[in-house]
């Protein structure tokens, strides 16, 4: 499995995802209002994820930490209506 390069996330991505998400932690729920919230990729750069929008989501700082660079099944988006 090779690595994906890493492109900065456009300013627009960043707001879309923020939006979709409702500016809330997809691991723990904390919202910006709480802590400093960051984008990241579901499935890391480093084992083949991509780029790609649908691979993107809300973490707070701390689960981002907690994450890293591996897939973990309890950091995955949470999808919803």
């Amino acid at each position: 499995m090779s690595k994906t390069p890493r492109i900065p996330i456009p300013l627009e991505v960043r707001k879309y995802v923020f939006q979709r998400d409702k500016y809330q932690c997809q691991s723990c729920g904390k919202t910006s209002a709480e802590t400093e919230l960051n984008i990241d990729h579901i499935i890391p750069l480093a084992s083949g994820g991509s780029n790609d929008i649908s691979n993107l989501q809300t973490l707070c700082c701390n689960c981002n930490q907690r994450k890293k660079h591996h897939f973990d099944p309890r950091f995955r988006r949470r999808f919803s209506n």
